[in-house]
């Protein structure tokens, strides 16, 4: 028999752990001994918190993020095939969306092991659902490209899918250039186009706000930098 691989939510920042995951969610994290974790000092500060009944040097840890070669993913799936169950933890919100941990997931799948996951805070729903826009369709298309030029054509290409399937465009930044895809936005769009900025969620400096492109550039520059924000869009 095989493991279960538990896809295990970490909070969005800061805080109480226990106010953005639900007790039966820790009560499972605390019964695993095996994680792969995006990084292993964040992954061991979430574990402290979530108040392990083993000492933390008990528990194995492996990595795998943007620099795990392909080849080197079999060998995480190891402890499952051992029968031992495995939580695979991302560096913050949901593993395997918008995050690494997705190849170790379609392995698992092609090898028919179990995958279970968990209840916690996603960015990207979090965001969708206080936006105020469509949620019915919806896309998300990650990190836009940072070359002026590039990043300008992928702008105009998002305001026209959405205008023409009245779909919610989504997308992420490195915080510290949160004010240069602002700026290319209020840019490029047209002034009746809609965004929302979703900043610091579930924190308590949580900031959610929608207007349109117009209205954006009549209001003082959002207080964002070096903050992790979504950026929704709808035409």
């Amino acid at each position: 028999m095989t493991g279960t691989l538990h896809l295990i939510p970490a909070p969005l920042g800061p805080g109480d752990t226990g106010q953005v995951l639900p007790a039966p969610v820790l009560e499972q994290v605390r019964q695993l001994r095996h994680f792969v974790v995006e990084h292993a000092k964040t992954a061991r500060a979430f574990l402290k918190g979530v108040d392990m009944p083993v000492p933390l040097q008990e528990l194995q840890l492996q990595e795998l993020n943007e620099h795990t070669r392909k080849e080197a993913l079999p060998a995480l799936l190891q402890p499952l095939l051992e029968g031992h169950d495995l939580g695979l933890i991302s560096e913050a919100g949901c593993p395997a969306v918008a995050d690494p941990g997705a190849d170790l997931v379609a392995l698992a799948q092609a090898r028919n092991i179990r995958v279970r996951p968990l209840v916690g805070p996603s960015s990207l729903l979090l965001a969708l659902m206080a936006s105020g826009l469509n949620g019915q369709r919806f896309a998300f298309h990650g990190y836009l490209p940072a070359k002026e030029d590039e990043r300008r054509q992928a702008i105009l290409q998002l305001e026209k899918e959405s205008r023409r399937l009245r779909q919610t465009q989504l997308c992420i930044e490195t915080p510290y250039r949160n004010q240069a895809l602002f700026q290319a936005l209020l840019q490029h769009c047209n002034p009746a186009t809609r965004l929302c900025l979703a900043t610091d969620l579930t924190l308590t400096s949580e900031s959610i706000r929608t207007l349109s492109l117009g209205e954006w550039r009549r209001q003082p520059p959002p207080d964002f930098e070096r903050r992790p924000t979504v950026f929704l869009l709808l035409a």
